[in-house]
């Protein structure tokens, strides 16, 4: 199938089937409590669609980087409260470390039509990362279907995300990623021009590919967020004590080149506003700068 003609939840016969569905539920918390609910509200039309359908739901998703093994910090189990609100009903939270253990197999056991079990924060388990087969079969193991809704993860190969559909009989993808994907296929494979992306993010390894395929088909690439200030290093500019991937300056650097070679125009920002540090959730007012993106002084961050 192409990019517009995946499988969505439309196609599938849920009724009285254990459906696994990958979710983006990482989201923002401080002191346990979600600051920011988007990601999970994003996901409530292709939940309440396999709900009605009488599915038995099964919600798995990362939280966070996990670092250092399982913690309470990085639990799902505010999502699943939250989740039993906005759905308006019990949605049971199987709190295994190991993610597929004793609770998540009796709590999956025992599930009826329409019921909702959130299994544990998936990176948990080291081989998340790793797309190890033995967890995605564990995960498989779960499920008549499997349906992937987390746009936001799908570009990283890891069992909940990729490895899990190899073991499944059946895969669709979820309201949420079906539009992004209408819009990204569309967007690439007849854009209307002047064809213009905005990246953004902060990482410019997730984004590697992605920016050297959009040279070959984009007029401008726009370049924003924690990602940009690796291009301004790139360009020599000093980025203080901003976010900057030092292993991809050189990366950046070829990027810059083929982009003019190839016509095609990256813009970065001519200006930043800047701070002596960001507050993660930024909860209270602090004092910002503003400064050229090529006179950043040492101690601030963009």
């Amino acid at each position: 199938m192409g990019l517009l003609n995946k499988k969505t939840v439309d196609d599938i016969n849920a009724k009285g089937k254990k459906v696994l569905v990958r979710c983006d539920f990482n989201v923002p918390l401080k002191d346990g409590v979600i600051t920011d609910e988007n990601r999970i509200t994003a996901a409530l039309p292709t939940i309440k669609k396999l709900l009605d359908d009488g599915a038995q739901v099964i919600l798995c998703s990362h939280l966070g980087k996990v670092k250092n093994g399982p913690n309470e910090k990085e639990s799902l189990a505010p999502v699943a409260k939250r989740l039993s609100e906005l759905l308006n009903k019990d949605v049971v939270f199987a709190a295994d470390d190991v993610v597929v253990g004793e609770n998540a197999k009796k709590a999956v056991a025992e599930m009826k039509d329409g019921d909702v079990v959130l299994l544990q924060n998936t990176r948990f388990r080291p081989e998340e990362t790793k797309n190890g087969e033995a967890f995605s079969k564990e995960l498989a193991s779960l499920c008549d279907i499997y349906v992937n809704d987390a746009f936001g993860a799908a570009h990283r190969a890891h069992c909940s995300t990729v490895g899990v559909a190899s073991f499944v009989e059946e895969a669709a993808v979820g309201y949420l990623m079906g539009k992004e994907l209408k819009y990204l296929g569309n967007a690439v494979e007849d854009p209307q021009r002047p064809f213009v992306t905005i990246l953004g993010g902060a990482k410019v390894a997730d984004k590697l590919n992605v920016i050297e395929n959009l040279l070959n088909k984009a007029d401008t690439l726009i370049i924003g967020g924690g990602m940009a200030y690796t291009f301004l290093a790139a360009k020599g500019y000093t980025v203080g004590t901003s976010l900057l991937d030092e292993t991809k300056i050189d990366y950046c650097k070829d990027m810059l080149a083929k982009a003019e070679e190839k016509g095609v125009k990256i813009l970065l920002p001519v200006d930043v506003t800047t701070a002596k540090d960001f507050p993660n959730p930024i909860d209270a007012e602090i004092d910002v700068t503003i400064y050229d993106a090529d006179k950043i002084p040492a101690e601030v961050m963009g």
